[in-house]
């Protein structure tokens, strides 16, 4: 994590030559990788001791894991929880805990937080690193926030000036350059029936951080995300399958995507796969742009930056990602408590307000990032009445065998309907770290013969 003289000095150098474009100064620049790490978090720990300094070390696997099998025993599973957060002693932890925490707390006497000992576990590569240190120098954002220039691979604002710079870093953050895997997701509804949404295999691709353009500005018709799914439960979805491709700048290049249907037996373009249409891979349970919490452009809210605060927040939770009984996880009114770990966290809040004129079922929007890993780890939803909605949770879990950190395990509770989904459990799968798919693979045509039932 030390960061040489020369990276520094490079820094401050370009920060002063490009003062006019630099979305910090100087003196803030040379926080990073002293004072702050390298991606922008604090790097020492909180005043309580209960937030731990950054060291920038990667965990190891444990001896339970089995290389190439997609599924990682938990290398915390030792560990007992620290704090356990219920209905009764809510008052005192509510300034940590979400709108959406809060709600399920009060609703439910069943739900409890148990809150285990935090771990900062999440890495960037070194080339990453160093790449963020000239992107706090030079990359920009542009159009009204809508899209970013001369960014390199890596996080594009280590120092966040505005909502949208902060949701930037989401949008782009680090996963490596392939997933794939084979998942199942879960809808149970306010009498406690749980149903399989979906099962099926996905890829998840992010191009700019292939090896060919680590050391390239991101253009704007550069597709920074991609993904192929294909269903294959239950009967009724059996056979679908879609493409979705997300590029730098929607303005020069707006999100492509496209379905295969069975009984159509064609690919057709989707243009409807985007911002508040019903998720079909959740049965409704959530939006398209729910996925990762968020995603998508960030044309129809004002975002706006809140600052940082400590927040407990799900995190290293390999034992609900990886858990093969879905009968277990999927317990009436919530996820079963056992499952879920809690950690204190700091995060960054983005607060999204709907744009006049502009249409969401979410009025409002409250996001919480992740300082180590720019990952949205949750979120509330408001509708336009301005009461809670929807509160939304990433299930956090670093990658020890390959180095990076996967959120693909959300949940989303819907609070007028008194339902919850739960999309990207692999414990009967598995998720794994792959190479890019060839090229033909991405053609849209392609989605026919991998739809076929």
């Amino acid at each position: 994590m030390k960061l040489s003289k020369s990276i520094l000095f490079g820094l401050a150098a370009a920060v002063s030559a490009n003062s006019a474009l630099a979305t910090v100064s100087a003196d803030e620049a040379r926080q990073l990788g002293s004072s702050l790490t390298p991606v922008g978090a604090e790097k020492a720990a909180n005043g309580a001791g209960t937030i731990p300094a950054y060291s920038g070390t990667a965990i190891a696997a444990p001896a339970s894991f089995k290389k190439d099998s997609g599924i990682r025993p938990d290398p915390f599973g030792d560990e007992k929880p620290r704090l356990v957060i219920t209905s009764k002693n809510m008052a005192e932890h509510a300034d940590k805990l979400t709108e959406g925490a809060k709600e399920l707390l009060k609703r439910y006497n069943t739900f409890r937080m148990d809150v285990y000992p935090t771990h900062r576990t999440a890495v960037l590569p070194k080339q990453l690193q160093e790449n963020t240190l000239k992107n706090a120098a030079n990359a920009k954002a542009v159009e009204g926030g809508l899209a970013v220039e001369n960014a390199l691979p890596g996080v594009p604002f280590p120092i966040p000036k505005t909502g949208n710079e902060a949701m930037w870093n989401h949008l782009v953050r680090y996963q490596g350059t392939g997933m794939f895997a084979k998942y199942d997701s879960w809808n149970v509804d306010s009498a406690g029936v749980a149903s399989l949404a979906t099962s099926g295999e996905i890829n998840y691709e992010w191009p700019i951080y292939s090896p060919a353009k680590i050391n390239t500005v991101m253009k704007g018709d550069d597709p920074y995300w991609r993904v192929r799914a294909a269903y294959q439960a239950p009967a009724r979805r059996a056979g679908e399958s879609l493409m979705v491709v997300d590029s730098v700048s929607p303005l020069e290049q707006p999100r492509r995507a496209w379905q295969y249907l069975p009984g159509q037996r064609r690919v057709k373009l989707a243009p409807d796969i985007a911002y508040d249409t019903p998720n079909a891979a959740t049965a409704g349970g959530s939006t398209y742009d729910d996925v990762s919490i968020f995603n998508g452009a960030l044309d129809r809210f004002d975002f706006k930056l809140l600052g940082k605060r400590e927040m407990y927040v799900p995190y290293s939770s390999y034992r609900l990602t990886y858990e093969p009984d879905m009968a277990k996880i999927t317990t009436p009114k919530h996820l079963n408590p056992d499952l879920v770990r809690w950690e204190l966290h700091r995060v960054w809040v983005v607060e999204a307000t709907l744009k006049p004129g502009k249409r969401h079922i979410y009025a409002k929007r409250t996001f919480y990032i992740d300082e180590d890993s720019w990952f949205v780890v949750a979120a509330d939803q408001f509708d336009a009445r301005g009461e809670l909605y929807r509160a939304s949770f990433a299930y956090l879990g670093f990658g020890y065998d390959a180095n990076i950190m996967n959120g693909d395990t959300q949940g989303f509770y819907d609070f007028v309907a008194g339902s919850y989904a739960i999309n990207g459990l692999f414990g009967k799968g598995f998720l794994k770290f792959v190479d890019p798919l060839p090229a033909n693979r991405w053609a849209p045509e392609s989605l026919a013969g991998a739809g076929v039932r």
